[in-house]
């Protein structure tokens, strides 16, 4: 699944994702950039 790096400042695949339910109950998935290992993250269902 690909999500917006916040760092690299591209969209990128996500690597080690997983599915998360947040605070106001909605899904989304949290995930590593491959490149700089910054957390990234993207709400909705993956």
């Amino acid at each position: 699944m690909q999500a917006y790096c916040m760092k690299c400042r591209t969209k990128r695949e996500m690597k080690d994702t997983k599915a998360i339910i947040m605070k106001n109950g909605k899904p989304a998935t949290q995930g590593v950039c491959p490149v700089c290992d910054t957390k990234m993250f993207r709400i909705g269902k993956g």
